[in-house]
C-alpha cells in the first residue's frame, strides 16, 4: 500500500513537473526577439534614444530587446542587420548612419518576413516597413525663423554639418537655406564642414575657424553634439560672448547650455517619445492590430524662457 502511495506521488510530481514545463515553454514561445540597432553609441543622442527604447522596452513582457552599436560605420552597420536576419529576429529596428546604405539591407529584413521598422531617421519608400522618425525640415526651421530675427546684420557664422547623406543631415541644411540664409543675404558663412554629429569633430574645426576669422557671430549646428564641441572651444573667451548658437535633440547637455545662456536654441527631439512610439508600433506589428506604421513626434523648440521645462523632463528620466 506504502509503495503503491509513493508510485502514486511520483507520478503526480512528474505529470506536474511536465505541465508546468509545458507552461514556462509556452510562455517563453510567446517572448519576441527585437533587435535594435544604433547608429553609435558615442553620439550623444544616439545613446540617448538607446538607452530611452531599453527603458521602454522593459515595459512589455512580450519584448525581449537586444541594442547593438553600429559604431558610426556603414560597414558595421550593414553587417550588424545581416545578422539580425540571420539570427531570425522577430523584429529589426534600424537607426541608419546612411540611410542610402542601409537602404539595401532594411529591404532584406522586409524580404526575410521579419518586421523592420526606421529611426531617426526614416529610410522612405521601402514597401512593407515602418518607421518612427520626426520631420527634420521642421526640427531646423523652427530655429531658423528665430535666428533670422537674432542674428545680427552682416554676421559672420559658421555652419556644422551632419554625415552627407542622412536623411536629418540633409534636410536640416536645406531648411537653414530656405528659411534663414535665402532670407538674409548679408550673413556671411565663413566656414562650413561636415562634423559627422560628432562633438571632437566640431571642436576641431571651431579651433581652426576662430583661428582664421576675427569674429564669430553664430555657430549653425545641424545637431546639439556638435554645437556643444563649437561652444567648447570659445567658452569664457569674452571675445565670443554675443556669439548665438543653435542646435537639433533637446540633449541634456543642450537644454543645460541654453539655461547658462551659452545656447541659444534648440529643437527637441525627444528621444522618450521615439522611444515610447518605437516599442508601441513594435507591440503593435507583432499582435497583427496593423502591418505598417509611419508617424512622427512633435519639434518644440527649447529656448532660456522654457528650458526649465526640458530640464525637469531630463530629470523625472533620470538624465540630469
Amino acid at each position: 500500500m506504502r509503495k503503491n502511495r509513493i508510485l502514486l506521488y511520483t507520478v503526480i510530481l512528474i505529470i506536474s513537473v511536465c505541465v508546468l514545463g509545458a507552461c514556462h515553454e509556452k510562455k517563453t514561445s510567446n517572448v519576441r526577439r527585437v533587435a535594435y540597432i544604433a547608429r553609435a553609441q558615442a553620439d550623444s543622442f544616439a545613446a540617448w534614444l538607446a538607452n530611452a527604447v531599453k527603458e521602454e522596452a522593459a515595459k512589455y513582457p512580450n519584448i525581449k530587446l537586444e541594442v547593438f552599436d553600429g559604431q558610426a560605420s556603414d560597414s558595421v552597420e550593414n553587417s550588424l542587420i545581416e545578422n539580425a536576419i540571420t539570427n531570425k529576429f522577430d523584429v529589426i529596428i534600424i537607426q541608419p548612419n546612411n540611410g542610402e546604405s542601409q537602404r539595401p539591407y532594411a529591404e532584406k529584413v522586409v524580404k526575410a518576413g521579419i518586421f523592420c521598422i526606421t529611426t531617426n531617421a526614416r529610410i522612405a519608400g521601402i514597401n512593407g516597413a515602418s518607421s518612427v522618425d520626426a520631420d527634420p525640415y521642421e526640427q531646423a526651421a523652427v530655429n531658423a525663423r528665430e535666428a533670422v530675427k537674432q542674428i545680427p546684420q552682416n554676421a559672420k557664422v559658421v555652419v556644422l554639418k551632419g554625415p552627407p547623406g542622412n536623411f536629418h543631415a540633409d534636410e536640416r541644411r536645406k531648411s537653414w537655406q530656405k528659411e534663414f540664409f535665402d532670407k538674409r543675404p548679408d550673413v556671411k558663412i565663413v566656414g562650413e564642414q561636415i562634423a559627422n554629429w560628432n562633438k571632437d569633430e566640431a571642436m576641431n574645426l571651431m579651433e581652426d575657424w576662430v583661428q582664421a576669422n576675427d569674429r564669430i557671430d553664430a555657430v549653425i549646428a545641424m545637431n546639439d553634439n556638435m554645437c556643444a564641441g563649437a561652444l567648447e572651444v570659445i567658452k569664457g573667451n569674452p571675445k565670443y560672448a554675443q556669439t548665438l548658437s543653435y542646435g537639433v535633440d533637446g540633449t541634456a547637455e543642450a537644454v543645460l547650455l541654453i539655461k547658462e545662456g551659452l545656447m541659444t536654441s534648440t529643437c527637441l527631439q525627444s528621444a522618450y517619445d521615439l522611444a515610447e512610439l518605437l516599442l508601441s508600433t513594435t507591440d503593435k506589428l507583432l499582435s497583427g492590430a496593423e502591418k505598417e506604421i509611419n508617424v512622427d513626434i512633435g519639434n518644440p523648440l527649447v529656448t532660456k524662457e522654457n528650458a526649465d521645462k526640458y530640464i525637469e523632463m531630463h530629470k523625472k528620466a533620470g538624465a540630469l
